[in-house]
Formats: C-alpha cells, structure tokens, sequence
C-alpha cells in the first residue's frame, strides 16, 4: 500500500505556501503521493504546478479535475505539462463531479457522464501520442464539423515526457465505476467505507476488470482518509462532520446527490435522508450534528495507534492500493507525525 496525503481547499497563499514545505518535509520522510483537490475552490493545476517546483519525488495528481469544465484537449494538454515539469511524475484525476458544481457554479449542462468520460480518455491518450486527432464521438467531434476553421486535424507540438500518462476516475455509481475497472489505471471513490465496499462495489468491479486491457496492469485503489492518530483524538471526528454533512445534504438536490446515495447503500438511509432535510432546510448545525459517530470512524483513521493500524489493514483488505490520508493537526509537527506513523502502519512496514 502506497502512503499519500491529500489536501484539502486552499486558503491564503502563506497558508499554501506553508502547506508545500510540509509536502516536501512529507516527501523526504517517504510519502509516495500528494492529491490536490478541486470543486469549486482555487484550481488545482497552479496548486500542482507549484508543487513540482518544490518537490523531486512524490507523484503529484489532480483529486479531481471535472470533466466538464475543461476540453478533452485541454485536459490532455494541461497533464501532459504538469507530467512535463514534474519529470514524469503526474497523474491525471478526473470525474464528473454533479450538477451543483457543473451546472450551478460552471453553468455547463450535466449530461452524459460515463459517454464524456469514456471519450475525454480517448482523446487524452490520442494527444499524448501526439497523433493527428480525428475524432467522431458521440459528444466530441475533432475538428469541429462545419467550422470555420481549416478542418485539418492536429497534433500537439510538444513531445510529451510520457505517451500514457496514468488517469485515476473519481467514480461512485456502479456503472461508473465499472466503467473506470475498464479503461483507467486508478479509481478514486469518496467516503470509502471498507467493509462494505464489496457490497457496493464490488459487482461493478468485476465486471469492468474483465473487459480491462492488459497493459493497464491491476486497478490502482486510491482511497481518501482522514487521519489522527493517539490515545486523546476522539474529538477529531467531529472536524470531519461538516464535509460530510455537505455532501451527504447539500451537493446536489433530492434525488440527485450522489453521496446520499452512497450513504443509502452503506445502510444509512434513514439519517442520510435526515442530514438532507436539515441541509436543504437551512439547518446546516443540525444537519452536521446528526452525522453518525459511526460513519465518521469507519470511512476515517482516527483514534488510537491499535485502532487505526485495525483500519489500515481493513483498507487493505478490502482492495486499497494507495491511501490518501488528510491529517486533522492542530500543527505541522502534529500532521507529520501523523503520516509518519501511519507509514508505520501500512502492511508492507508492520
């Protein structure tokens, strides 16, 4: 299992600026992966930019970068220069992420996610081989037919440091995510709770990895995780509370949130119907407030050093190839030596 952490929504520049030292300090202890995230924040790609300056080794991925709000070129494009400065360490994550943030913040129709995906990739790859791309998708056409262009296909000018850089999808729906075990080195679900993940999941899975080409090699799991770690972190559960209390309630209007879905198919439909009411209602505190305690510690790494390395090989066994833990430090002495005992934690270092 690989050891990464994940950054949340950044605020002011010094605050991002700090959280860069503490990535390459991450890096130098022997952190494998940093995910920066990407909604309706700052961009990621300036974030991930920035990184690849200050660290050496460390893979750098978008966590994650919509579809939607980006030309498939675009996203080919902006991969292959991270992967450039970056020396070939970027990893492109991308999803479809839901109308709030597509339709309400980007004001782009949310339509066809798993026929987008599928063809952004296609046309990705097709760029990085620096092909002439002519492409005639359902929802992408390369060149543009009837434009005012020359309609002469093109290829990228630049020689790309890798022709297949490595996608991860943010994927939670089954036919999402059977589609990702298909066609995509990584998957990258949200909330993962780890015994159930088969129930939810684990059909989809199947089904995609035995239509996966071989030359993608095995599905790599990249799971996001809250961390703390001691004896005196009970308290920690509650910071994670108002995320999912935003998910669970707010993204996305009654019948079309994804993660009150996930949360139904955890066996938490009554309370996530709850958290819903109270969201939508304006009652965000009552809303955070009726979060389970249980929901929290089982998608989380939060309590004492036995407990967590309980978690980490629950994770583990459930298929986890990379964890991407988001420490909940009162100080960046605190969070290194969070992610440092975890490493400790992991199977191979047990």
């Amino acid at each position: 299992m690989r050891i990464g952490v994940q950054l949340g929504y950044a605020g002011g520049p010094q605050d991002f600026k700090d959280t860069a030292e503490q990535v390459a300090e991450l890096e130098r202890a022997g952190s494998d992966v940093v995910a920066v995230a990407e909604a309706y924040s700052f961009d990621a790609v300036s974030q991930l930019g920035y990184l690849a300056a200050k660290t050496s080794r460390i893979e750098l991925v978008s966590g994650v970068l919509p579809i939607y709000t980006r030309t498939p070129a675009l996203l080919a494009m902006t991969a292959a220069g991270l992967d450039f400065v970056s020396d070939g360490r970027f990893r492109l994550g991308i999803g479809t992420s839901g109308p709030q943030v597509v339709e309400g913040f980007h004001g782009v129709p949310f339509d066809a996610p798993m026929g987008r995906t599928r063809e952004v990739i296609e046309i990705c790859r097709a760029v990085w081989r620096r092909e002439r791309v002519s492409y005639e998708g359902r929802h992408y056409q390369l060149p543009l037919p009837g434009g005012t262009g020359l309609g002469k296909p093109l290829k990228m000018i630049n020689h790309p440091v890798r022709e297949r850089i490595p996608i991860s999808i943010a994927a939670l729906g089954p036919k999402n995510v059977e589609l990702t075990a298909e066609i995509a080195e990584g998957w990258q679900p949200v909330f993962f709770y780890p015994e159930r993940a088969d129930d939810v999941w684990g059909e989809a899975l199947r089904a995609g990895a035995a239509k996966r080409a071989s030359e993608l090699g095995p599905l790599d799991v990249m799971v996001g995780a809250s961390l703390a770690i001691g004896e005196n972190v009970e308290d920690r559960l509650a910071w994670v509370k108002p995320q999912l209390a935003l998910y669970i309630g707010g993204m996305g209007a009654v019948g079309r949130n994804f993660y009150h879905n996930l949360a139904t198919r955890y066996g938490f439909g009554e309370v996530a119907n709850h958290i819903q009411e109270l969201y939508l209602s304006g009652r965000k505190a009552e809303a955070i407030d009726a979060v389970p305690d249980e929901l929290v510690r089982q998608t989380s790494l939060i309590g004492p050093r036995g407990f967590v390395a309980e978690r980490v090989a629950a994770f583990a066994e459930a298929g986890v190839t990379t964890m991407l833990a988001g420490p909940l430090a009162t100080e960046p002495s605190e969070a290194l030596r969070f992610m440092e005992e975890l490493r400790a934690l992991t199977p191979a270092n047990m």
